[in-house]
């Protein structure tokens, strides 16, 4: 299983999910009647984000993409609680016994993982048994045929195929206003034309015009994986569809807009679905993931405060 490593993330992003109910005075939204507190959405934008100077305009863009992150996971738990198989505590130890060992390899403890994560025992026992239940449920619906329909449409992904890629981000998050949005495609796209016209260095734009921590190196986000990393789906499909040095058209992701260039391309090694066979089912259940929350959204009940 990769539960320790692949879910540090998923861990920290559900900060709230796993503290007390909090008042709804402190309400950042309540979904289907749980409440995600405002405190501790703005908890992970500072673990998250601790030395980056934000404006009042980009706080409230960060805090309503962290929440919508979370708005995410609390549907997912919900579903879970009905729906997903039941995991014993004592699975949760063997992982954590497991990983403790992994980190003293690497003089390191989970108390000092903790930390540096910005995350704490019950929460990591949290994310880990919604991973459990997650799989499991998968397991329960997925055939071996979809299995490996999946693995052969995701041949990229799991020969771990590598690109470099750099990108230009102009932010506009899924909860900005329609019109937010459409203004900054629209101007990024002027901008693609004055580099695809030769007029203006990507890396340069990048410098002067990109909304991410990626400016200063021209945009560079180094190699990534078709799946399971922390770009958009779009995002990576875009990127592997690129030749090197080639420019990507406008690309529209939860985070705003993009365009992207591909500086290198790693093949990666060919492999088999037998031996891939529980990278399949993971990668499978991080898009079924993504497919049921959508569907979830859909059905909620969601009330988001944050001004």
């Amino acid at each position: 299983m990769r539960y320790p490593v692949a879910l540090a993330a998923l861990a920290v992003s559900t900060f709230a999910l796993a503290q007390p109910p909090k008042s709804d005075a402190g309400a950042a939204a309540t979904v289907n009647g749980e409440t995600i507190a405002l405190a501790d959405v703005d908890a992970v934008l500072k673990h998250t984000l601790p030395l980056t100077p934000l404006n009042a305009v980009q706080r409230r863009q960060m805090r309503l993409e962290v929440l919508a992150d979370m708005v995410d996971d609390v549907l997912l738990r919900q579903f879970l609680r009905k729906h997903g198989p039941k995991v014993d505590p004592t699975e949760i130890d063997a992982q954590l016994k497991a990983y403790g060992e992994k980190l003293q390899k690497d003089g390191k403890t989970l108390a000092v993982w903790y930390k540096e994560t910005g995350q704490t025992e019950a929460l990591v026992r949290e994310a880990w048994t919604t991973a459990m239940q997650l799989t499991g449920y998968v397991k329960s619906v997925a055939t071996e045929e979809q299995l490996k329909a999946y693995f052969v449409a995701n041949r990229d992904h799991f020969d771990r195929v590598e690109v470099k890629v750099r990108h230009i981000v102009f932010r506009a998050g899924k909860n900005a206003p329609p019109a937010e949005r459409a203004a900054s495609k629209e101007k990024l796209t002027a901008l693609r034309v004055r580099i695809a016209a030769g007029k203006l260095d990507f890396a340069t734009a990048a410098k002067k015009h990109s909304q991410c921590p990626s400016a200063p190196t021209g945009g560079d986000l180094g190699y990534i994986l078709r799946k399971g990393g922390l770009m958009d789906e779009s995002f990576a499909k875009a990127a592997f569809a690129l030749k090197p040095n080639d420019l990507s058209a406008v690309i529209e992701t939860d985070f705003g807009s993009h365009i992207l260039q591909v500086i290198d391309r790693k093949p990666g090694t060919p492999t088999t679905y037998n031996k891939s066979a529980t990278d399949v089912l993971d990668t499978y259940a991080d898009d079924f993931r993504t497919e049921l929350v959508a569907k979830l959204r859909k059905q909620a009940q969601v009330t988001v405060s944050v001004q």
